[in-house]
């Protein structure tokens, strides 16, 4: 039993870790990275100079697919010696004066450079990559990579941008000038003399699920627990980032490494088979179908994951089809549902009533007076709702204004008209309100039977 509740916690641990900390693990965008890496190679072994733009939504694999390119050209001996790499971001590197600090750091370049002064940007730039020189094609090649690329473009006259380019351009040295975005108008943000010194080669990345079978599967590979053998040619893969001799990248140094973790071959088994019995289920297909449609990216499945990975524990050592459905349902609840639950019941009865105006008048705006109007009648035969006074009324349509379940139409404010006679429109759809009529606790028959109907 001991053994067991360690594997469990183990198990946890595991799958965690591989979620947070695989930095170079990339699946798919095979064109996309063969491109990069074809880049790279031919400025470090050709000695040739380019620029090239990664492009994609926010978690879509651009940092990873970088990292992933390293990674495969460290197994090259000539990219390892020939080239440095230097990192640069825009949110850290806020002006060029700070970039031109970190270019020289990474280069390792401080002694050269200490007690000289240079006239221009310009000239600080190409003595640090004349440094590099041995002799006529013997220089090595430099990779800057600018994150948060597009911040780069509010720099001052787009200084650091122009000198990079403008030396990738001409036969200075060998450097290629890797920029990652999420702005798909990013060229557009370039200066004329940038923008005529760009290459304009451009790589966007989209997270492509073309199948919902590959989505499922992605699913069933990140819930495994792998073969040792598997975790063995990960480890090595791991090893090699050692060699990427860059200060700036910090990956390496906190990489997930599976190798320190030794599970029960008959317990990794049953785990792997129970995973892919509840995949089979149709309630979990019908879970990851909902999941596929809201968001069809990789980080968003993997944060999904974490959440459900958490919730193991040793006297719940096993994923249910149930865990899953009730997680997920989080992220199909609606936030005005939630709020309409949480309405008095008063409150809710002149939502119905804003409902009834709405579906009789084309979704014309109304004021208090109308709805009061229309609560007053429902009223009058309710025994739940008699005898409520007109102000108390007014104070929880004016509760409904401040949430925003209901809008003004004029944001002039109360000077001209009377907040009575003050005209808004619903912010909700009728699906909202049914959804909440029927989700709603202790509410009185006859309030759901007139949401159902106007006429009373």
């Amino acid at each position: 039993m001991h053994d067991s509740v360690d594997e469990v916690i183990k198990t946890r641990r595991f799958l965690k870790e591989r979620l947070q900390r695989d930095y170079t693990t990339l699946r798919g965008y095979q064109a996309e990275r063969s491109n990069v890496r074809q880049l790279l190679r031919r400025t470090a072994e050709m000695g040739e100079s380019n620029s090239l733009l990664l492009i994609g939504p926010r978690g879509a694999g651009k940092t990873t697919l970088i990292n992933a390119v390293l990674t495969d050209l460290l197994e090259n001996k000539s990219f390892v010696d020939n080239t440095l790499i230097v990192h640069l971001d825009g949110n850290l590197h806020t002006d060029d004066r700070l970039a031109l600090k970190s270019i020289t750091v990474q280069m390792r370049l401080e002694n050269a450079a200490d007690g000289k002064v240079f006239g221009s940007f310009a000239e600080n730039l190409a003595f640090l990559l004349q440094c590099l020189k041995a002799g006529d094609k013997k220089s090595k090649s430099v990779v800057f990579v600018l994150e948060e690329f597009d911040l780069f473009c509010t720099h001052h006259n787009q200084t650091l941008l122009y000198n990079l380019f403008d030396v990738s351009q001409s036969a200075q040295a060998p450097i290629c000038v890797l920029g990652v975005t999420c702005r798909l108008d990013v060229i557009e943000l370039l200066e004329k003399r940038v923008k005529s010194r760009f290459s304009h080669r451009q790589v966007f990345l989209f997270p492509s699920a073309h199948k919902f079978e590959e989505y499922a599967g992605l699913f069933q590979q990140l819930m495994s627990i792998p073969s040792s053998k598997d975790l063995k040619s990960a480890a090595d893969r791991v090893d090699s980032l050692e060699l990427l001799k860059s200060d700036a990248f910090t990956f390496q140094r906190n990489h997930f490494d599976g190798v320190e973790y030794n599970f029960d071959k008959r317990y990794a088994e049953n785990w792997n088979k129970q995973i892919a019995m509840i995949i089979k289920t149709p309630a979990a297909q019908k879970t990851l179908q909902m999941l596929y449609d809201f968001d069809i990216s990789e980080a968003f499945l993997k944060n999904f994951i974490y959440r459900l990975v958490a919730q193991l524990k040793p006297d719940a050592p096993h994923i249910t089809g149930e865990q899953l459905t009730m997680l997920a349902a989080q992220y199909e609840s609606d936030d005005k549902v939630e709020l309409l639950c949480g309405l008095s019941v008063l409150e809710l009865c002149l939502i119905i009533a804003i409902k009834h105006h709405s579906s009789i008048y084309d979704r014309d705006p109304f004021n208090f007076e109308i709805i009061f109007a229309r609560f007053t009648k429902f009223a009058k035969v309710s025994t739940t709702m008699q005898g409520v006074e007109r102000a108390i009324v007014l104070k929880a349509f004016e509760h409904l204004r401040i949430v925003e379940l209901i809008m003004p139409l004029s944001s002039s404010g109360l000077g001209k008209v009377q907040k009575e006679f003050e005209m808004h429109k619903m912010a909700l759809t009728y699906g909202q309100i049914q959804q909440a009529v029927q989700r709603y606790q202790a509410l009185p028959t006859e309030v759901a039977q007139w949401a159902q109907s106007s006429l009373i």
